[in-house]
């Protein structure tokens, strides 16, 4: 079963009403290559078991399985709001926000970057899912822009991902991001890299993002997926794998 034990709480300045959390690995039922807690229902893991881990999940929080906003992700850079009424669906989108009261955006991830962001009154509440192409497309100014506040009210949270000593990507992805803002050039370096490619560091070049379009409250950012196996899926190490959820919502 899922406990305290097997999640991540971000350790940031939303209000006490907002709720954040991650899962891990840990606490469910699927068999190997998805053990345990895969909530990825498109990896080709048993229905029964995803709806079992997903079952588990929303006991855990206290909300209802129709009350955790699953998006179809593609990679993509487009936002939806979550209502009672869309939240019914599952959306292609990367990125979502809501102001209802119990309803949770949810973002799954094994390597791309979670990112959750709430306001100062706890009023409205969003989630992204940042991997590089989404993160270079803009997901994050979109969403930040989507929730409708002042961006300097918005703290951040940022998940479990690939680390910058296990991110070896082409000098492609550097110039997407270069081209953008000469600042990223930061974010990339070629130590541990094969010769042309670079090291790249998710996690900055995200919070480059965030600073950039107003957001100064920014926190985690120290969780490499692909380092730790006992408690994390990647992609990127395993191939075939599950998918942890970061979850956002407002109580009720």
């Amino acid at each position: 079963m899922i406990s305290d034990n097997y999640i991540l709480r971000p350790s940031w300045t939303a209000p006490e009403s907002v709720q954040a959390l991650g899962t891990t690995r840990k606490g469910g039922v699927s068999q190997a290559p998805w053990a345990s807690l895969n909530l990825g229902t498109h990896v080709g893991d048993e229905a029964g078991s995803v709806a079992e881990n997903r079952q588990r999940l929303a006991r855990f929080t206290g909300l209802d399985v129709g009350q955790i906003g699953w998006l179809n992700q593609v990679h993509g850079t487009r936002v939806v709001e979550l209502t009672p009424e869309t939240v019914k669906g599952v959306p292609e989108a990367d990125a979502s926000f809501t102001r209802v009261p119990g309803l949770a955006c949810a973002i799954l991830t094994a390597d791309c970057l979670p990112v959750v962001l709430a306001d100062a009154r706890g009023t409205v509440v969003g989630a992204a899912h940042a991997g590089w192409r989404s993160l270079a497309g803009g997901v994050l100014e979109k969403l930040v822009t989507a929730m409708g506040v002042e961006p300097g009210t918005l703290s951040a949270w940022l998940g479990p991902a690939i680390g910058p000593d296990s991110f070896e990507v082409g000098p492609e992805v550097r110039d997407c991001f270069v081209q953008h803002s000469p600042q990223a050039a930061r974010a990339f370096k070629t130590d541990g890299a094969r010769p042309g490619h670079f090291m790249a560091d998710l996690y900055r070049l995200a919070t480059q993002r965030l600073e950039r379009a107003g957001v100064n409250s920014v926190a985690g950012g120290s969780i490499c997926t692909v380092q730790d196996k006992e408690w994390f899926f990647s992609y990127r190490r395993d191939g075939q794998t599950g998918r942890m959820v970061t979850l956002i919502w407002i109580k009720a």
